[in-house]
């Protein structure tokens, strides 16, 4: 059984978060998920193999995320390939992360930690 309050996640893992930051742009398959996340965060993060697939088996099993049908543009190109996507949950849960550290930054910003 899926809890169904997001707020019973966080905080999410800084891999995680941005895991599932790179699932809004749609499906995704494990290696373009790690090139994402890399992508995103300009290198600062990154995703060994092990880290990945076990932060995407716990997603899974947490309901917060499912297994998709391939994009149509990706559709025949590797059929070992499993893509992933969020789901109304998982939704949920980023956009609660998000704001709960929006909230935080607001907090760094009052305490003029913030540059600009």
């Amino acid at each position: 059984m899926f809890d169904s309050d997001p707020t019973a996640f966080l905080p999410l893992n800084p891999r995680v978060f941005a895991i599932l930051l790179a699932l809004l742009e749609g499906p995704a398959h494990g290696y373009r998920l790690k090139q994402a996340v890399e992508e995103q965060s300009n290198g600062v993060v990154t995703l060994d193999p092990g880290s990945l697939y076990r932060s995407i088996a716990k997603l899974a099993d947490d309901g917060i995320i499912d297994s998709a049908p391939p994009p149509i543009s990706e559709a025949g190109s590797d059929a070992r390939r499993r893509y992933y996507r969020l789901t109304e949950l998982g939704r949920a849960v980023v956009a609660a992360e998000a704001t709960r550290l929006r909230g935080l930054l607001a907090h760094a910003d009052r305490g003029r930690l913030l540059p600009g």
